[in-house]
């Protein structure tokens, strides 16, 4: 992984093969002290595992998906939980097929390359635990 400021809301961030997609971005968070931003991106993924909230058992179903993989769209936060850096993300993909899946992101390792720009918004955003639906909910 590298990324470059390219001014004082930009991050332009490039991951390698074998990068791990949430663990290099809450990297990234955790250098630049990032409290708010937007994440959006695209590339290519040989493992994915995604998935779907179910509010009444509150918990996510993953889907595991391993191949060759368009990552059509990376999208979500980074904010903070408890003052540490937590990122909520959501990604499509594309498989040979082109077939889309997509979900809430819990893991993806980058085959060949992913470009990921991060927009820093001002002031930051903690979060907290729902009890009413288990997510972990901004707290304004």
């Amino acid at each position: 992984m590298e990324y470059k400021n390219i001014d004082s809301q930009h991050i332009l961030v490039r991951l390698d093969p074998n990068d791990e997609i949430v663990t290099s971005l809450m990297q990234v968070a955790k250098e630049e002290n990032i409290g708010l931003a937007m994440v959006q991106g695209l590339g290519a993924v040989k493992k994915v595992v995604m998935g779907v909230y179910n509010v009444p058992e509150q918990h996510y179903k993953a889907n595991t998906l391993e191949g060759a993989f368009e990552m059509l769209s990376l999208t979500g936060t980074i904010d903070t939980m408890a003052g540490k850096p937590y990122s909520h993300f959501h990604i499509a993909v594309g498989d040979e097929q082109g077939a889309a899946h997509g979900g809430h992101l819990n893991e993806a390792i980058i085959s060949a390359t992913a470009e990921i720009v991060i927009t820093k918004l001002a002031g930051s955003v903690d979060r907290r635990k729902s009890e009413e639906t288990g997510l972990n909910i901004w707290q304004f």
